[in-house]
Formats: structure tokens, sequence, C-alpha cells
């Protein structure tokens, strides 16, 4: 698959002390595959779904759901929150901004894409007593729409379900990115500039985007990002799992149009997994600088 196109240049201390009782209630490990950007945010998932199952078991239906549904509560911080449905569809507890959703039967509702997800997951959990289902939701932090997976636990006849949403930067983001990396590139010189494309904490890796610097004669990485390790590294070979020579594309275009998109499949470093990458290119001297957003 290939595209080329030419272009212009706390946890509240109430939470903390839940999860420090609740032991691993969920029993639903967070999976080891995904990425570290995606694992925090799971693992603070895990960590309150542990907490909700703790708190059900031992304080019985009407005490947890009404602990479930209070917004100042200790299980809703930020874009995490409990929410538990029966295994008919109702809804019995929502400490999201979906509120009025509790005493609702929500066996019908749809996520963005029309997605069933609420039958879906009642379908999975019927199968699997802990596990994760994945859909598309409204991220109150910003106010788009995003792809959330929510770990969930059966506790007898109740489905209780803590989410979170999955790094998933936009094009207008990775053009940003890019043109701070080059501009930065530009004003401090090669050596400073590598040294913080680099570094984690360099400012320039976000979720899942991050800078890339590759040199037009050589073929050589200079930065990575993703991958400090592999700087020096002749990259001109290399292809992706459809055969992609993706890095000798970007070279040519640079050579021939200074900037443009890339198209590929790669790894993304945040979900570990390997999805569509858009990588917008730029050239400044003798090097290209790459920035990428996935979509999957």
């Amino acid at each position: 698959m290939k595209v080329i196109r030419s272009g212009a240049a706390g946890l509240c201390m109430a939470c903390g002390l839940l999860f420090a009782n609740a032991g691993h209630a969920a029993d639903a490990p967070v999976p080891p595959q995904l990425g570290s950007v995606e694992r925090a945010k799971a693992g603070r998932a895990s960590e309150l779904l542990d907490a909700a199952v703790a708190f059900l078991r031992r304080n019985g239906t009407e005490a947890a759901f009404q602990a479930f549904n209070d917004p100042q509560g200790s299980f809703v911080y930020g874009p995490y929150y409990v929410f538990v449905v029966d295994s008919g569809g109702l809804m019995r507890a929502n400490g999201g901004t979906q509120m009025s959703l509790a005493g609702v039967n929500a066996l019908d509702l749809r996520d963005a894409a029309g997605k069933p997800f609420i039958r879906d997951l009642l379908a999975t959990a019927a199968l699997k007593p802990t596990g994760s289902v994945e859909y598309r939701w409204l991220n109150p932090e910003d106010h788009r729409i995003e792809v959330k997976v929510s770990l969930y636990a059966k506790v007898d006849s109740y489905v209780v379900s803590v989410g979170y949403y999955t790094p998933r930067a936009t094009r207008q983001e990775a053009q940003a990115l890019l043109e701070r990396a080059v501009d930065f590139l530009k004003q401090a010189g090669p050596e400073q500039a590598f040294s913080a494309f680099n570094n984690p904490q360099g400012g320039y890796m976000q979720d899942d985007q991050y800078v890339f610097a590759v040199g037009l004669d050589d073929g050589r990485y200079r930065a990575s990002g993703a991958s400090p390790q592999l700087n020096g590294m002749d990259v001109r070979g290399m292809k992706d799992a459809a055969g992609t020579p993706l890095f000798e594309n970007m070279i040519s275009l640079a050579r021939k149009s200074g900037s443009g998109t890339v198209e590929y499949v790669w790894r993304n470093p945040a979900t570990n997994a390997v999805e569509t990458k858009h990588t917008l290119i730029q050239r400044v001297g003798d090097v290209l600088l790459g920035v990428g957003y996935y979509t999957r």
C-alpha cells in the first residue's frame, strides 16, 4: 500500500486508599503487548475497576451504585469513571458525563460509529467474565470522538466497566509538531536538535507521535524518537509489512518536492499495533524530518 502526495513545505487520596485495599478483584491484568502510553492508561482503568469490584462485593449494590454515580466521589477522576449494566442492559450506574443514562435500558445504545457496544459488552461478558471491548466515544477532556477501550469484570448478574481513551494524534497535530521540529533544527543546529528529538523527555515525542531525521545522502537515521538506538542505521532498504520501500520513497519525495506525505504500515509505539501510518516530511538542508499520524 503506497500513497505519495507532494505539497508545500491524582488520583484523589480516597481513590488511592481504595486501590490499596482492593487487591485484583477484576483479575484482568493489563496486556503486556500495549505500548507505554496506552499501558499506563490501561493500568489506571484497571486499578479503578479493581476498586469498584471490591467495593461492590463488600458493600452491596445500593451503596455501590450510589457511589459510582457520584460525580464528585472516589470513582470518578478525569476521563476515568465506572459504569455498570445488568444482564438485561439496564444501566445501573454511570459516573461519566452521561450520568442521565443511569436507570435507562442501554441495550441499544450505539457508539459514534453506530456500533451497539452495550450489546457487544454483554455478549462478550457472557463468554468471558473479564476482558475488554472497543468502541468510539466522546472524550470529555478534548471533546473529540476517539477510540475507547473499556475493561470489564462480571459480578453476579452485573457487568462493571471502566474505560480509557487510546492516544491518537491528528494530521493537524502531526503538521504542527513537524513545523516546530523544522524551526528548532534551523535555529539550534543539528547536534542540539537531534539530541532533543532522540530524548523521550525532549518535547518532541507526544503520545503516538515522534520526530525522526534521515540523511538524504547516506540514508542513515540522525534521530528516531521512538527508537533512538537505531541512530546511524541505513534505512534505505527498509520495507514495511506490505513491501513498501518507505524510506526510499521519503528520500525521493524530499529531493523532488521538499515536502509531502508518504503512507505505509508501521508499528504504533503507543499501542504497539501495526497500523496505517501517514508521515509528513520536510527537507531541511541535507536531511529530511518526518512526523506521522496513525489510522486503524
